[in-house]
């Protein structure tokens, strides 16, 4: 099964409100059961630990009340970054409990259908793996639905429910990509909910106009995390519609039109960043 990613419009830590808009980068998950032996292996990183994913088997079997076979492989590949704050985690538990109930539906006859309350429930399983995982501080909610649903869409991370979601234009976006890893459970959190009246502002007009609230919910995010973003600024300057940390960082994402990525990278000095260009979806 492929789950996709997503950018930040909106970090849900500060006041419990999330926002995404979902792009096209993927992550592929492959489940079978087999043999006596309960394997993971993760090819975009060889060395990232398999905890999350085990989870999220044993959990999606555990929430249809089978029991989890005694052998089985789950092989994962990504295109997204891992702890950047691009959402690697909730586009691989999307993919991971996607493919799992896939194969519960074709032995068992249990699964999960195309309605919305549904799919939420997917999503919804996916984000209870990754809480436990501890790969996430609220849930990222936001996160998985943005993943899995594309456009924009705001949620309340407190009880993870989708307040809205809309389609959005198609634009490039480049994803700017830093050595340096941030796990969660580094952060400190209470710089982030120090911003919760800003946030809230942002909330507020996140509807109309989601480049303007994407950027400056960027500036919010780096002042807390302690990130330099001079290139976000860089970015702005030269006349991207968006532009700012994305999740708890350190990745920063441009939004710019459409087919322009590659010529409005070229123009921008990145130095210390990989670049990856995507696109909205």
């Amino acid at each position: 099964m492929i789950s996709h990613g997503a950018i930040t419009v909106i970090n849900a830590i500060p006041c419990g409100i999330g926002a995404t808009v979902g792009v096209e980068l993927t992550t592929k998950a492959i489940f079978k059961v087999r043999g006596d032996r309960r394997t993971v292996d993760i090819i975009n990183d060889t060395k990232e630990n398999t905890e999350m994913a085990r989870i999220c088997v044993r959990n999606t079997y555990e929430h249809f009340r089978i029991e989890e076979p005694k052998g089985w492989s789950l092989e994962i590949n990504s295109q997204i970054p891992i702890s950047r704050g691009l959402k690697s985690s909730s586009s691989a538990c999307n993919a991971i409990v996607s493919s799992v109930a896939g194969i519960i539906s074709r032995d068992h006859g249990k699964g999960f259908d195309a309605t919305e309350e549904s799919v939420l429930d997917m999503i919804r399983l996916g984000v209870r793996c990754a809480r436990e995982a501890n790969v996430t501080v609220t849930g990222a909610f936001d996160d998985a639905c943005g993943c899995h649903l594309g456009g924009l869409v705001i949620t309340d991370n407190r009880n993870d429910m989708l307040i809205g979601r809309s389609e959005v234009d198609i634009h490039d976006v480049i994803l700017l990509v830093p050595d340096t890893k941030i796990r969660k459970p580094s952060l400190d959190v209470n710089a982030f909910r120090k911003m919760a009246d800003a946030s809230r502002e942002l909330v507020n007009k996140v509807d109309n106009d989601w480049y303007s609230v994407l950027t400056a919910n960027g500036e919010l995010i780096a002042r807390a995390a302690g990130i330099n973003d001079s290139v976000a600024k860089r970015a702005i300057s030269m006349g991207a519609k968006a532009a700012g940390v994305s999740g708890t960082g350190p990745a920063i994402s441009v939004v710019v039109g459409k087919n322009e990525g590659r010529t409005f990278l070229k123009d921008l000095e990145h130095n210390g960043y990989e670049a990856i260009i995507t696109r909205t979806r």
